[in-house]
């Protein structure tokens, strides 16, 4: 019997305690937790302008493939080398149009031109000829000493002098045509490509490719323009927002800027205007094709900054400049697709805002809608809190680095233990 007098006693004194136990538990939840830190600034407020990015690539305004016209065996290639003279330039230099490239033997020809000239020599005399007789036959004809027959043939065979002059002298320019053509030379100003032919090989008139000159400057930059923003143009030009400037054309008609950025280039340092939109929409990618031109000026002798073929990030300005106000990058927070940032109210208390979110200005997301000017927006310490919840904002500023506010309001409540360990460790209570 004694197994279940004791087990009884431990029952009954269980249902004593439980009263104890809830009192506790409830002493313990009632207690307050110190306000998490948080670090908050107010909105940058600042004039900006809107813009769409994209990305493009550089090309050159001229581009020339340089062939030969006749055909016959390569006797010089005046660029070859690596090093030019002051009258002829090494591969992958600059030229200047009408420089000398390549000599192809010319003596065929030159004898050629000399056989066409010597045809021309004998079709002038023929037709010298030709004239005086038809002289004499026109003065007998008027004398009544001569045939209609006679005549005729004197000035059939004027005629057909005149023709054969005609033809020779054709045959003679066209000699000279191709006396010219055996040396060639660059029709543009521009960066020359290596040779592709050396001397001593044979060339083929219109198809053996000799080397490509590109033009330096100005230079042709190519992006895609997508058709909601091409609407959004028209809208603002429709609106008089968007106004072009005139002078960079001969027509003097309005163009509009566009900025440009390399691959080793912060923002967007090169200016430029577009001179070019497409006359249509690509149906599979919904875009323009879209070309801006830019100054490429030596920076060096021979050394330019924008080479043909290159990578480029391109900004298109929209409107004119406005106000806007902007927040710190990791201010804003995602929650399925929706943007928003936490304020803090008067009362100290975390609210909601749903945002639209602008364009990066200076290292800060420009806030379109959802914020006022004012407001202490919360930029450290999102993942600690929830909207309603109260919180101990420190004040910083919206171009502090990442993490040094928050260290800064630590050191300051150092004194307070509990809020401190709490502010350390986020999601951590404060010890009990």
């Amino acid at each position: 019997m004694q197994p279940i007098h004791f087990g009884l006693f431990i029952s009954l004194t269980a249902l004593l305690l439980i009263p104890g136990c809830s009192d506790l538990r409830s002493e313990s939840i009632s207690e307050k937790r110190p306000p998490v830190i948080v670090t908050a600034g107010v909105p940058v407020e600042d004039s900006i302008s809107d813009y769409v990015e994209y990305t493009g690539r550089i090309d050159a305004v001229e581009t020339v493939e340089i062939r030969a016209r006749v055909t016959g065996f390569l006797t010089n290639v005046w660029f070859s080398g690596k090093q030019g003279t002051e009258e002829n330039s090494a591969e992958g230099t600059e030229v200047k149009a009408g420089a000398p490239l390549y000599q192809i033997d010319d003596r065929e020809y030159k004898a050629d031109l000399q056989a066409a000239e010597g045809e021309l020599a004998i079709a002038m005399a023929q037709l010298e000829k030709a004239t005086g007789d038809l002289k004499r036959a026109v003065a007998l004809k008027d004398k009544g000493s001569i045939s209609l027959e006679e005549y005729e043939r004197n000035d059939t065979a004027k005629k057909q002098a005149d023709a054969n002059v005609l033809a020779a002298q054709a045959k003679r320019d066209r000699a000279r045509l191709n006396v010219e053509f055996s040396s060639i030379a660059a029709p543009i100003s521009g960066k020359i490509s290596r040779t592709e032919i050396t001397a001593g090989n044979l060339i083929k008139a219109d198809n053996t490719l000799l080397t490509t000159i590109v033009s330096v400057d100005p230079i042709n930059v190519y992006f895609n323009l997508d058709e909601r923003t091409l609407l959004v143009v028209h809208k603002l030009m429709r609106e008089g927002k968007v106004k072009g400037a005139k002078g960079k054309h001969a027509d003097d008609r309005e163009v509009f800027s566009v900025e440009l950025g390399l691959a080793t280039d912060e923002g967007y340092p090169k200016q430029g205007y577009i001179d070019f939109l497409d006359n249509h929409v690509d149906p599979a990618t919904g875009t323009v094709r879209v070309r801006g031109v830019f100054a490429n000026p030596e920076f060096q002798p021979q050394r330019r900054e924008m080479t043909p073929g290159m990578f480029a990030h391109v900004r298109v300005p929209l409107g004119e400049p406005h106000s806007a106000l902007l927040v710190a990058e990791r201010a804003v927070g995602t929650d399925q697709g929706r943007k928003f940032v936490y304020v803090v109210n008067d009362k100290n208390e975390v609210v909601d805002r749903t945002v639209i979110l602008g364009p990066v200005h200076n290292g800060l997301r420009v806030i379109a809608e959802g914020l006022k000017s004012g407001e202490r927006v919360i930029i450290d310490g999102l993942q600690r809190v929830r909207p309603g919840a109260e919180v101990n904002a420190k004040p910083a500023d919206m171009n502090s680095r990442p993490g040094s506010s928050v260290a800064k309001a630590i050191s300051e409540t150092a004194g307070d233990p509990d809020t401190a360990e709490s502010a350390k460790t986020p999601g951590k209570p404060p010890a009990q």
